[in-house]
């Protein structure tokens, strides 16, 4: 009697046992186990763990690069071509500032044209050009300067040899200096020169 209790016992508990490892091995199956669990766990960290924020956090900071001695001469170089343009456009303006006979040439040819001689036509582009009218009485003073021989006319020679006691060489040039030749009026010796320079040739168209 006593045996048959003890047998059905173990035959209970082997019984549960089995039933245990069978929910167990079914729960495993379906990653629902307490492992599975953990592992679904870990997992979950790694994927939170892939954002840029974790990763931060992991790694160590970057350190700042060193200047190299090719970052060294590639700055030199940067304020070498900068010094360089700097003092090439200072040059080109000290040319354009000083008078230059080719480019004076240069000048009367764009109103000459294939000619030696400036004539009206040419005449009254230039005086477009340098902002006057033809009767203007600067242009009487311009051709006193420039020793025109024949009103309304001006050669190549008497354009250079003037042009250049002028200083001018360019139209800009001309225009900043009509002030000056309108001054020149204001003086008594000049006004005569003038004067005496307009009569002779009033007295020639005359005759």
């Amino acid at each position: 009697m006593h045996s048959d209790a003890v047998n059905f016992q173990l035959n209970s508990h082997l019984s549960t046992l089995a039933n245990i490892h069978k929910i167990y091995h079914t729960l495993n199956k379906l990653n629902l186990t307490e492992d599975g669990g953990q592992d679904d766990h870990q997992t979950g960290s790694l994927r939170s763990c892939s954002s840029s924020s974790c990763f931060s956090k992991a790694m160590p900071p970057r350190k700042k690069r060193r200047p190299t001695a090719g970052d060294d001469l590639s700055a030199k170089k940067s304020r070498h071509d900068g010094m360089y343009r700097k003092h090439d456009a200072a040059r080109i303006k000290a040319e354009e500032e000083v008078f230059s006979s080719k480019r004076c040439l240069e000048w009367f040819y764009e109103y000459a044209g294939n000619d030696d001689v400036i004539g009206p036509e040419g005449m009254e582009k230039f005086c477009e050009d340098i902002g006057v009218e033809p009767e203007n009485i600067v242009m009487l003073v311009l051709a006193w300067k420039l020793d025109a021989q024949n009103m309304g006319y001006f050669t190549v020679q008497e354009w250079l040899k003037g042009m250049t006691s002028l200083q001018c060489d360019t139209t800009e040039k001309l225009r900043n200096s009509l002030d000056h030749l309108r001054s020149l009026l204001n003086e008594s010796t000049n006004f005569k020169l003038i004067y005496r320079y307009a009569f002779d040739f009033a007295r020639v168209s005359f005759t």
